[in-house]
């Protein structure tokens, strides 16, 4: 399942909130044991987003043009 920023900024309200129940946009329903595991899964998943945007990243990087002069310069 791809993360969003929509998913993350959930998390940042939940903990700045100070709530341990989470409901993520999809409507999945999370209840975390300590803020810190609430902490946690916020981290992971900005990471995930962060390598989900740098594959992103690479396909489009991917693409060169070559330009070759087999002529005489004047």
């Amino acid at each position: 399942m791809a993360v969003t920023q929509a998913d993350i900024d959930t998390l940042n309200k939940a903990i700045a909130d100070g709530v341990r129940m989470v409901t993520m946009p999809g409507g999945q329903t999370t209840t975390y044991q300590t803020t810190e595991s609430l902490i946690k899964a916020r981290d992971d998943q900005m990471a995930q987003l962060q390598a989900q945007q740098n594959a992103a990243d690479a396909r489009r990087k991917n693409r060169r043009t070559l330009l070759t002069y087999g002529g005489r310069g004047y």
